[in-house]
């Protein structure tokens, strides 16, 4: 898979008779190698591997209940930490900048190059203090169908994602793509659900769920199980999906991965045209965040779409925010529609609500 991808995963012997399943983490960069298309610019957490996993077995006297090693206890320090602090956030690009992309994706659908392009922004901030009760706070955020963390060498991630990248359960293989975004007032529902161009956007990444399913080796025939339907993340309405297909014959976790991973709500359409476009306009690398993090069972598979995704690396906090682009996108618009993103976000990380 390239020489890109930094993998986490050691081997250790194990009796499969007693694993459980395992947390399995992709950045989008490896996702973006996986579906053949660019990884992306330079990530700006470089400490954090591209694919991760942590194989869970069941707990039996005289054994751990995790693959890898055991960490030493800590020894208690002699002077308290110091109390979480969270500095200024620093963009990785002016909202200039980041108009100025959502301008060239026009540019680009307006040539016939593109429908759809997802443009994400990252900004980073310094710390002290356990980022680790910072991050807890954020899986707690309301909405989030995919609430938790995993930590490696020096690094976590935290997710309060909404969205479901893939699931694979009861002999279907399902994904819910999330597109459109207004508050959560009565006023933001109706107009969601008014808009003729939320509409649009979200039925072009329908239309690539679908068609990302229907590569599958196999499965069945795919349907819309439902359609821009409206649901709530942290004072926020968002459109979802759900598409689906039976599973049919054969169906393996790589197979679904290149298929799904990068998703199509946070790359564009056509996809692979999309991840070019996006290698060429974002000055950094999208790290954890708009890959998949979740469970793989030894019954079902469940993965999220990192959005709404925190990396805490080297004394600095990152997340990413942004959205798709269509011909009738407002560039300022789609600069303070990732903003509101970031909100409930920066407020958890800060010590808010």
């Amino acid at each position: 898979m390239r020489n890109l991808i930094r993998s986490a995963i050691p081997f250790h012997p194990i009796d499969e008779d007693t694993v459980c399943g395992s947390a399995l983490y992709v950045s989008a960069a490896a996702g973006s190698v996986m579906a053949g298309g660019m990884p992306g610019g330079v990530t700006p957490v470089p400490g954090i591997p591209d694919v991760a996993a942590v194989l869970y077995v069941h707990h039996t006297q005289g054994s751990e209940a995790g693959s890898g090693s055991t960490p030493a206890p800590r020894a208690h320090p002699e002077s308290a930490p110091p109390p979480w602090e969270l500095g200024s956030w620093v963009p990785s690009w002016t909202r200039q900048e980041h108009a100025n992309a959502v301008g060239a994706v026009r540019a680009a659908i307006a040539r016939g190059d593109v429908y759809q392009v997802n443009v994400v922004g990252h900004a980073s901030a310094p710390y002290t203090g356990d980022a680790v009760a910072a991050l807890q706070r954020v899986t707690r955020i309301p909405g989030a169908r995919y609430g938790g963390m995993m930590a490696g060498d020096n690094w976590h991630i935290a997710t309060a994602s909404p969205e479901t990248l893939v699931e694979i359960r009861a002999g279907r293989v399902i994904t819910r793509p999330i597109k459109g975004t207004r508050p959560a007032t009565v006023k933001g529902r109706a107009e969601l659900l008014a808009s003729d161009k939320e509409r649009a956007e979200h039925v072009m990444i329908v239309d690539l769920s679908r068609n990302d399913l229907a590569r599958l080796p196999g499965v069945g025939p795919v349907r819309v199980d439902e359609l821009f339907g409206v649901r709530e993340w942290s004072g926020l309405w968002q459109a979802e999906s759900q598409v689906s297909a039976p599973i049919t014959g054969t169906l393996e976790l790589s197979a679904v991965l290149r298929a799904m991973c990068p998703g199509g709500s946070v790359t564009g359409a056509p996809k692979l045209a999309a991840l070019n476009e996006i290698a060429h306009l974002e000055p950094v690398g999208r790290g954890v965040s708009m890959g998949a993090l979740g469970w793989v069972g030894t019954d079902h598979v469940d993965l999220g779409l990192t959005i709404r995704t925190v990396a805490a690396t080297d004394g600095r906090l990152h997340l990413w925010a942004g959205g798709g682009i269509t011909i009738d996108s407002d560039p300022w618009a789609e600069v303070d529609e990732a903003a509101a993103k970031a909100g409930p976000l920066r407020a958890i990380l800060a010590g808010g609500r």
